[in-house]
């Protein structure tokens, strides 16, 4: 477990989440499956690099000792009276709250668990008023691109700005309810995205915004009061917390008024000839038994990454992303996709093209050959994809748009970024 000297403040470059100063010096917590080692041709076994973390982050250890302490108690939550059930129940509640300060939430902020962020988005898309309009980007996740009714689709935008503007021109035209729809960092590219100034514009024609968080939480800290904005929605899969859990936290009043997102136990006052719903939004939207264990992890990882303190975890994500991007920008044939530009603010994720060759090749090469597992498609956001790779077609055998995504996090090495840039200058000298 390496220890790296926290600094007085999250670098300029950390984005729009809060700098906080902190003064004191934590280890930054291991990850399971560290000591990994996978097969390569010719039979030989090597250290797994794992550089597929945008996908699904490994479990930190902390996390995987907060499942395992809570298990011998494990027993139903909310309506059991033995000791196990006041006990989980307890643990699931203190899920919520930690959460809840983890984001910086209001404090009568609804903080709502769900499976993953696509969970999350089509929970409140479930629950916007009648005739709500939604403006999102073409360069969205599917997630948060597709599970809207009402939808006014925008252009990629050439520059941070832009996206401010076309934002704005689009909820100027736009009567009755309205919500903008935005991600955080980019999944295909990492690049931040304007966040504070989008929920300013958002507020000032009397919209919301909803912001996709699921790239940016495990890489930078969130403070959801500061920026002003109305839904955050963020998975654990991606937050080194990969036991089926998500969350959806923002405000009350559109919540508590949708129907219900699951319909059952838990979720009503009473039954009888007339069915009286929570109007607290938290059961409301939670019927059955909830994923109890998934909560306690999604928590655990809110407070080891809080403890460790993120000026730490930023300074050795960008000295590796810096590294690799240089690395793969000295290939020839190599072609690093962005929207904004070289030196545009961005959490570690490099998506890139290797000329002559298809990116399920590359993505096979790199694990069957050197043990590197990276990420080949489209990324759940075609449209930005194709966008970015313009007529090119990424090598691809039917003819669509792809790519390799390498990504880091907790957990990556040097030498993990060194062997992928090595193993691609290999390919491309064959």
């Amino acid at each position: 477990m390496s220890t790296l000297t926290i600094f007085s403040s999250v670098p300029a470059r950390a984005a729009e989440a809060e700098a906080v100063p902190v003064a004191t010096s934590r280890p930054i917590p291991a990850v399971l499956g560290a000591d990994l080692e996978v097969p390569v041709k010719g039979g030989r076994l090597v250290g797994y690099a794992n550089l597929d973390y945008a996908a699904s982050a490994p479990c930190l250890e902390p996390v995987s000792a907060a499942v395992t302490a809570a298990l011998p108690a494990y027993s139903s939550v909310h309506r059991g009276a033995g000791y196990a059930s006041q006990l989980t129940t307890a643990r699931y509640e203190q899920a919520r709250h930690t959460v809840r300060a983890f984001v910086g939430a209001r404090p009568d902020d609804a903080v709502i668990f769900t499976r993953n962020t696509t969970d999350a988005t089509n929970l409140l898309a479930r629950c916007l008023p009648a005739g709500t309009t939604t403006v999102v980007f073409d360069t969205e996740h599917h997630a948060s691109l597709l599970p809207w009714q009402k939808s006014v689709r925008l252009a990629p935008p050439a520059f941070p700005g832009e996206a401010v503007r076309a934002a704005d021109a689009a909820l100027a035209g736009i009567d009755g309810p309205k919500l903008l729809v935005v991600t955080a960092a980019s999944n295909v590219t990492g690049e931040l995205w304007p966040i504070a100034a989008l929920a300013h514009v958002a507020h000032r024609h009397g919209a919301r915004i909803l912001v996709d968080a699921a790239q940016l939480v495990p890489h930078r800290r969130l403070n959801l009061t500061a920026l002003d904005l109305d839904y955050v929605a963020f998975s654990g899969h991606k937050l080194y917390a990969p036991f089926g859990a998500g969350v959806l936290v923002g405000r009350r009043d559109w919540l508590a008024d949708g129907e219900p997102y699951l319909k059952g136990g838990g979720a009503v006052r009473s039954v009888g000839d007339d069915t009286e719903w929570h109007d607290d939004p938290e059961p409301r939207h939670e019927a059955g038994t909830p994923n109890v264990l998934g909560a306690i992890a999604l928590a655990a990882a809110c407070d080891a990454l809080t403890a460790t303190g993120w000026t730490a975890l930023v300074r050795e994500e960008e000295r590796l992303i810096a590294r690799l991007r240089s690395g793969l920008a000295s290939i020839e044939g190599v072609r690093e996709l962005s929207l904004w530009g070289d030196d545009h603010p961005r959490v570690g994720i490099v998506s890139f093209t290797v000329a002559g060759y298809s990116a399920r090749e590359v993505a096979e090469t790199l694990s069957g050959e050197y043990g590197i597992g990276v990420r080949d498609g489209k990324f759940c956001a075609h449209p930005f994809v194709r966008h970015l790779l313009g007529e090119a077609d990424g090598g691809c055998e039917d003819g669509t748009a792809s790519a390799v995504r390498a990504s880091i996090g907790i957990g990556s090495t040097q030498e993990h970024v060194d062997r992928l840039v090595e193993a691609v200058r290999d390919l491309v000298n064959r």
